[in-house]
């Protein structure tokens, strides 16, 4: 628990009296490889803190192509967020692509930490601030760059995933063919 605390801290100092409050609402979840988190049509129940391990958030379309919305690792945070926010039924899947451990909060835990403090209500202000940013940036990305400049971006965002994670997967989430990222990443090197 005190990684929670100090992810929290990173936005906002807490007293250990603020945190005794907070950490019991937070429930730890060993994860293994390939387990999923969320299934579409699914009830949404939680969102999650990545403590360790990877992640990946993705919807499969009617032709069942798969789509990755999201990679996840340590101290991002995940779920299907409409559905989530909405409690309603995902969309979207996430699955564990290297086994690791999250944190679950449930929607009535945000809602009860953010009344309770100010601190927390900033901190999940904050969160979701950075996360509508990274969102907007990566349509962006997907809309308007070469498959290379994609490929150079992620690259320099998340270095450390490139190694970790499948080129079948990267490929996906850059939006490109397999056969197209193995000639980016030979040229990147």
């Amino acid at each position: 628990m005190e990684r929670l605390r100090k992810h929290i801290e990173e936005i906002t100092p807490l007293s250990d009296e603020e945190f005794e409050h907070i950490k019991p609402l937070f429930n730890l979840k060993k994860v293994r490889k390939h387990q999923y988190l969320i299934d579409e049509g699914s009830d949404v129940k939680y969102e999650y803190l990545v403590l360790s391990g990877i992640y990946k958030v993705f919807y499969v379309d009617e032709q069942g192509r798969e789509f990755i919305v999201q990679f996840a690792t340590t101290n991002w945070w995940m779920s299907d967020y409409p559905a989530f926010f909405k409690q309603e039924r995902a969309n979207l899947f996430v699955e564990c692509i290297q086994e690791g451990e999250v944190l679950s909060s449930t929607l009535a835990t945000r809602e009860k930490l953010s009344a309770d403090f100010h601190k927390m209500e900033h901190f999940y202000r904050v969160k979701l601030t950075n996360g509508y940013v990274a969102a907007q940036q990566r349509i962006k990305l997907l809309l308007s760059s070469t498959p290379q400049h994609r490929y150079e971006e992620f690259s320099k965002l998340y270095p450390d995933l490139l190694q970790q994670i499948p080129k079948k997967l990267i490929a996906e989430y850059l939006g490109v063919s397999r056969e197209t990222l193995s000639r980016l990443y030979a040229g990147g090197k």
